[in-house]
């Protein structure tokens, strides 16, 4: 048997477990994958601060995934923390979690907040890997609850990567508190959108791009809406393409309804319907400029991100 390791991805919206076993050279294979909607970013935007309520949220999910990584023998461990731990005042409250929870399975491990610049790069690490090399320059969108982040790359690596400070979760709190939101409200966060992502196209080029490909709970909840699946199948989900007409009319169906009627939808996690219109905001902008700026026509949606990339990231590690 091959080494076990794990990865835990905790981001604003969502905390998720990969445990693999690494071969010889390597490669890896999924023995479990989870993830639970925590909300850690609750209310960060507005305090500052993480909320008590949403670390205990955390601390409960990451306890039972300890338990798994034990039962499966996991000897490596490695835990990423983005955007909602970057700026929060009591970030230390979590991290002491973290220890204390981690250290069961690796002594001293805990959570690690990494920079925006490298988020980017371990999520294009993911969810590259299996698409052929001829298909890039890619650039890979990892949509979250507090940012996004934007890499253009080739089979070569990473060209250029940016984190623009707009997710799911952020631009729903501060634009679209209706039920259904407002043609007012909309409109607010399409502007909120774009200036944040222009930020980031000035950054990062796109104009080479030949592949969009999208990561994370946005953009996997889209394509598994617009197949109309009766529940959520990551199989299915997994490598699908839709064309921009595809994402827009989709999106526009998301970001008119209203909460029961998201609810409602097969495959919509729970934790998910409160954000996922605000999230579609994000994914047209970026459909609209990606069309304008590079000629994009489809989005390739990829089941494997950057948990993945943590995975890779550990067994890489000297």
């Amino acid at each position: 048997m091959g080494e076990r390791i794990a990865a835990v991805d905790c981001g604003t919206n969502s905390i998720r477990l990969l445990i693999a076993e690494a071969d010889a050279d390597g490669v890896l294979t999924d023995v479990h994958r989870e993830m639970r909607i925590v909300r850690l970013g609750q209310g960060v935007d507005a305090t500052g601060r993480l909320a008590p309520e949403a670390i205990e949220r955390t601390r409960a999910a990451l306890a039972d995934y300890v338990d798994l990584m034990r039962a499966h023998g996991v000897a490596k461990v490695r835990m990423v923390a983005t955007s909602a731990t970057r700026d929060a005042a009591n970030r230390e409250d979590f991290f002491a979690m973290t220890r204390a929870e981690l250290g069961r399975v690796v002594p001293g491990a805990v959570a690690e907040v990494i920079t925006g610049d490298e988020e980017a790069r371990l999520s294009f690490a993911g969810a590259v890997g299996e698409l052929p090399s001829e298909a890039g320059p890619f650039v890979v969108v990892d949509l979250g609850g507090g940012s996004t982040e934007l890499v253009v790359g080739d089979g070569a690596g990473v060209r250029a990567a940016y984190s623009a400070d707009i997710g799911c979760v952020r631009i729903t709190e501060r634009c679209l508190p209706g039920n259904p939101p407002t043609a007012e409200e909309i409109a607010a966060a399409r502007e909120f959108a774009r200036t944040k992502l222009d930020e980031a196209f000035d950054r990062v080029p796109v104009d080479s791009v030949r592949t969009w490909v999208g990561v994370a709970g946005t953009m996997t909840t889209i394509t598994a809406v617009a197949l109309d699946l009766p529940e959520y199948d990551s199989t299915r989900v997994h490598l699908t393409r839709l064309t921009l007409d595809q994402v827009h009319q989709v999106c526009d169906r998301l970001i008119a309804m209203d909460h029961d009627q998201r609810a409602a939808l097969g495959p919509m996690h729970p934790g998910r319907v409160d954000v996922i219109g605000g999230g579609a905001v994000i994914t047209e902008e970026l459909a609209d400029e990606l069309a304008r700026r590079a000629g994009v026509k489809e989005l390739v949606v990829s089941e494997h991100d950057i948990l993945d990339g943590i995975a890779l990231s550990v067994v890489q590690a000297v």
